[in-house]
């Protein structure tokens, strides 16, 4: 790493910044969808996450993150731009999690490089990553053919248990210090992650994260 070699801020949407899962967003999408008995069928689709979801998986697993998504296939794109706008204005503009919104905003006075990651999609983050000056989003895609969502993501899924990998190798490619830089996380899949980190912080975390954070002197912020 060369002494030029940038610092970076790596927060974990999903806890740090948002109140709201990935499942949450999903079944809005698909509980919107236009017809009653299609609704119904799209939220049984959504629902098999679900089991996943309550044992931890849905943010350790690529592949029960894929399942999330099955809801919204055949849904047109266009509709679902307009959702995910709906989404936004009801449910994430106002209601950031506010320590992890002061810790980016310090973050960026430092002139650390501001990187959001999330299992959500790009429709349902991205308003909110322009929203609060992030520099970079790493975030999962929506398959569509012929203007159509096949309920399938595009490759690479971002998952819990990819995210620390993935942080070396972008860190590598844009040159980085990991060494001098942050993540926040706040469930206990988002350990790989810190892990991998040279300062990593625990934002309101959850039962598991927090026990995690105190056998490794992790700082904890809460508010």
């Amino acid at each position: 790493m060369s002494d030029s070699a940038a610092s970076a801020a790596f927060f974990r949407f999903e806890g740090t910044l948002s109140p709201r899962s990935t499942l949450a967003a999903a079944a809005y999408l698909a509980s919107n969808a236009q017809g009653f008995g299609e609704r119904i069928a799209r939220l049984g689709n959504v629902a098999l996450a679900a089991p996943l979801a309550f044992a931890g998986e849905l943010s350790t697993g690529s592949a029960a993150t894929k399942v999330t998504w099955m809801g919204v296939r055949g849904m047109s794109e266009d509709r679902l731009h307009v959702l995910s706008e709906e989404y936004f204005d009801k449910y994430l503009k106002d209601d950031v999690v506010e320590v992890g919104q002061d810790l980016l905003k310090k973050a960026k006075k430092q002139g650390r490089r501001i990187i959001l990651i999330s299992d959500n999609v790009d429709l349902i983050v991205a308003p909110v990553a322009e929203m609060l000056g992030a520099d970079d989003l790493i975030c999962n895609r929506l398959e569509f053919r012929k203007g159509k969502a096949t309920g399938r993501l595009e490759e690479p899924v971002i998952g819990g248990n990819v995210a620390g990998q993935w942080a070396r190798s972008f860190a590598a490619e844009n040159n980085i210090d990991l060494s001098a830089s942050w993540a926040y996380g706040a469930q206990a899949a988002d350990s790989l992650l810190m892990s991998a980190i040279g300062q990593p912080c625990a934002v309101n975390p959850d039962r598991q994260l927090r026990r995690l954070a105190k056998d490794h002197s992790w700082p904890v912020v809460e508010k």
